[in-house]
């Protein structure tokens, strides 16, 4: 049995029916039919755009953005799909603090809704540091579906990982022969 790793922390239940969903090849056909609008968020200026657009709605007074890009090592790399960093420089006597986002290139080609609540979750965090009642309050209050988003993202990227996809969501095989 291999493990699940975008749901390790989810109970055995959900896991279990996330593996019958597998085996029965019917993950990627259910995820299809409920998530079949894709995003036109294809380069960094557009998700700077799309980023600034969604901060100036639900965070207006917080401090502002310097950078916002899709970045192809985060996954990789880091074993995350975005992180947020203050970057503190000295110039001259003053000190200039950056915010930047980083989106990993892989909601890219995700369903809209992913990449929106990948950018809830990294714009939360201009806020609240740790993942804490606070910190999810404040995604709720940005995403009021960000819950279900976030299980909907990790099974999107376990079918992904699975199929070798390179992020589209397909119809199963059997679905086809039923259309």
């Amino acid at each position: 049995m291999q493990p699940l790793k975008y749901l390790a922390h989810y109970p055995d239940s959900l896991q279990a029916q996330v593996r019958a969903l597998i085996e029965s090849d019917r993950l990627g056909t259910l995820l299809a039919t409920k998530y079949s609008e894709m995003h036109a968020v294809r380069n960094d200026r557009q998700l700077y755009d799309y980023v600034q657009e969604m901060k100036s709605r639900h965070l207006r007074k917080s401090v502002p953005l310097g950078k916002v890009q899709y970045d192809g090592k985060l996954q990789v790399v880091k074993h995350a799909l975005g992180t947020h960093t203050a970057i503190s420089r000295s110039h001259g006597g003053q000190l200039k603090a950056s915010r930047e986002i980083r989106i990993a290139s892989v909601f890219r080609d995700a369903p809209a809704p992913f990449l929106k609540m990948i950018v809830v979750h990294e714009l939360a965090h201009i806020r609240q540091a740790d993942h804490d009642k606070a910190f999810y309050q404040l995604c709720t209050n940005m995403a009021p579906d960000y819950h279900l988003l976030e299980l909907d993202m990790r099974l999107w990227l376990t079918h992904r990982e699975i199929v070798g996809d390179t992020g589209t969501l397909k119809v199963s095989r059997a679905a086809d022969k039923q259309m």
